[in-house]
């Protein structure tokens, strides 16, 4: 099989791995689907279990950087592979297989993926999440800001040649986009705000 083929297929099936799903079915025997937002990532498993969130947060990261880090392995020298692995580990998250193609909104994913291919952008999106965060307390807004800024960013700083930067704007619409409910929530003034856990 052709290395972008292996690369591709493998970021999918390891985006595809919904660790905050099987986290809270492991450890509190409840599907994390039925609770909150029915969200399968960090914060909602988080309202469930702090320290499941954060778990689940560091999970999602690692299964983002791996995906990109193998194709870097099997082609070393052609980034274009790992962009491509990246949005096809983004893609895992957001329609895994296992879950009927419902999975999360691909933001720690995302995040881990393109860590290790636009860096600095990263670093910045980062940086429009924590401000966008304190300021309005909305998960939500910050990473909706955060996503969409990530491939300005990306352009700006010249983190890319090509189409790579294309594949990070595609990544950022998934992310904008299943992002849809928590922005008409936004609108309805319904959606809940960041509260920290001291717990």
């Amino acid at each position: 099989m052709h290395p972008v083929l292996i690369s591709a297929a493998a970021g999918y099936f390891l985006g595809s791995i919904p660790f905050g799903y099987l986290l809270v079915r492991a450890f509190r025997g409840a599907d994390v689907r039925t609770t909150g937002s029915g969200n399968i990532g960090a914060t909602n498993v988080a309202r469930t279990s702090p320290l499941l969130g954060i778990l689940t947060l560091v999970l999602d990261l690692l299964k983002g950087m791996g995906a990109v880090a193998i194709a870097l392995a099997l082609c070393p020298g052609n980034r274009t592979v790992a962009f491509i692995a990246a949005l096809a580990a983004v893609s895992g998250h957001i329609f895994p297989v296992w879950l009927r193609f419902r999975g999360g909104k691909g933001v720690a994913t995302g995040l881990g993926s393109f860590v290790l291919l636009t860096p600095k952008s990263v670093l910045l999106a980062m940086a429009v999440f924590l401000i966008m965060l304190a300021a309005f307390r909305f998960v939500s807004l910050a990473s909706v800001t955060a996503g969409a800024s990530l491939p300005l960013f990306t352009l700006v700083l010249r983190e890319g040649h090509s189409t790579q930067p294309v594949t990070v704007a595609i990544s950022s619409a998934l992310i904008i986009l299943k992002h849809r409910p928590n922005m008409h929530r936004l609108l309805a003034r319904t959606e809940p705000k960041f509260k920290a856990h001291r717990k």
